[in-house]
C-alpha cells in the first residue's frame, strides 16, 4: 500500500471531455501500490511531466474504486498544468503524490439529513461523498444543491443517482436562476422547516461564507471544504493558511494549513 505523502507512478485509463473546460480522468494505480484508505473531500498532487512544471497541481477526488485501484478526477482546466492534463491520452503516465488533506467523516453524516451545497468545479467532491454516503452502513438521505455557470451540467445525472437534486444557473438557462444558497432557501426552505441535519459544501469562497451564515441562521452544523492554491500541499510551505476561531495549542497563531488540516473544516472553526 502507498504511504499518504508518497509519490507514486500512475497510468492514465480515460481522460473525456465533460463540459466546456472540465475533463473526467480515471488514473491506475499499480498493483501494491494503491493507497490504503480514500475518503471523500481528500485531494492528491498531480506532477506534470513537463520538467519546467515543478509543483503539483493539487485536484480533489470524485472517486476511488478499490477494486479497480481506480482514482477519479473531475477537474476544470485553469492554467498551463492542467492544460497539459487535460491533453493526455489512455496509457500516459503521471507521478501522483497522496492521498491528502482531510476529508469528510461518513460516520458523522451517517443516517442524517445531509445538504450538499456545490458550486462549480466543488461538485465532483461532493459526488464523491454522495455516493460514499449512499453506501454507508447507515445510509444518509441526501439533497444536492448544485451551482452552474450555464446549462452545463456535468455529473447531474450521477448526483440523481443517489440524491434529490436541486440544480441553480448563473444564466437562468436551466433551473433556479441565481446561485445555490437563494435555490436553497426557494426550494428547500419551508415556513423555517429544514429538510436536512447538516451541510456539507465545496465550491467558491462567497458561496462558502453564505453556507456558513445560513448553517448558523439554522442553527445546524456545517462542513466546509476551502479551495486554494498551493505550493508543497503537505503542510511544509504554508502557502495555504486560513483563520481559525481557536488557536493552534502549538504555534499558539489563529491560522491552519487548508491542504493538511483541511481542505474540510468545521464551518465554525474557520473565518472566512
Amino acid at each position: 500500500m502507498a504511504d499518504m505523502k508518497t509519490k507514486t507512478g500512475t497510468t492514465v485509463i480515460k481522460n473525456t471531455k465533460i463540459a466546456d473546460g472540465v475533463f473526467d480522468m480515471t488514473l491506475r494505480y499499480p498493483e501494491g501500490k494503491a493507497p490504503s484508505e480514500v475518503k471523500p473531500g481528500q485531494f492528491v498532487g498531480v506532477f506534470m511531466n513537463d520538467a519546467s512544471k515543478l509543483l503539483p497541481r493539487p485536484i480533489s477526488i470524485c472517486g476511488w474504486d478499490p477494486e479497480k485501484r481506480d482514482l477519479r478526477l473531475v477537474y476544470r482546466v485553469a492554467g498551463k498544468g492542467t492544460k497539459e492534463l487535460s491533453e493526455a491520452s489512455s496509457g500516459d503516465a503521471f507521478e501522483v503524490l497522496g492521498i491528502l488533506g482531510n476529508g469528510y467523516d461518513i460516520r458523522v453524516l451517517a443516517g442524517k439529513r445531509v445538504l450538499l451545497a456545490g458550486g462549480g468545479i466543488g461538485a465532483p467532491p461532493l459526488l464523491g461523498l454522495a455516493n460514499a454516503l449512499a453506501g454507508a452502513p447507515v445510509p444518509a438521505q441526501v439533497t444536492a444543491a448544485l451551482g452552474y455557470r450555464t446549462a452545463d451540467l456535468f455529473l447531474k445525472d450521477e448526483f440523481e443517482k443517489t440524491s434529490r437534486t436541486v440544480i441553480a444557473t448563473d444564466d437562468g438557462t436551466y433551473g433556479f436562476h441565481g446561485n445555490v444558497i437563494d435555490a436553497v432557501r426557494n426550494e428547500l426552505v419551508r415556513e423555517g422547516e429544514l429538510p436536512f441535519d447538516v451541510i456539507c459544501a465545496c465550491g467558491p469562497l462567497p458561496m462558502l461564507r453564505a453556507v456558513k451564515a445560513l448553517a448558523k441562521e439554522f442553527s445546524v452544523p456545517a462542513y466546509l471544504s476551502l479551495e486554494e492554491r498551493m505550493a508543497c500541499g503537505v503542510g511544509a510551505c504554508l502557502g495555504c493558511v486560513v483563520k481559525t476561531a481557536g488557536e493552534d495549542p502549538h504555534s499558539h497563531v489563529h491560522n491552519a494549513r487548508i491542504c493538511t488540516e483541511g481542505p474540510v473544516f468545521k464551518a465554525e472553526d474557520v473565518e472566512i
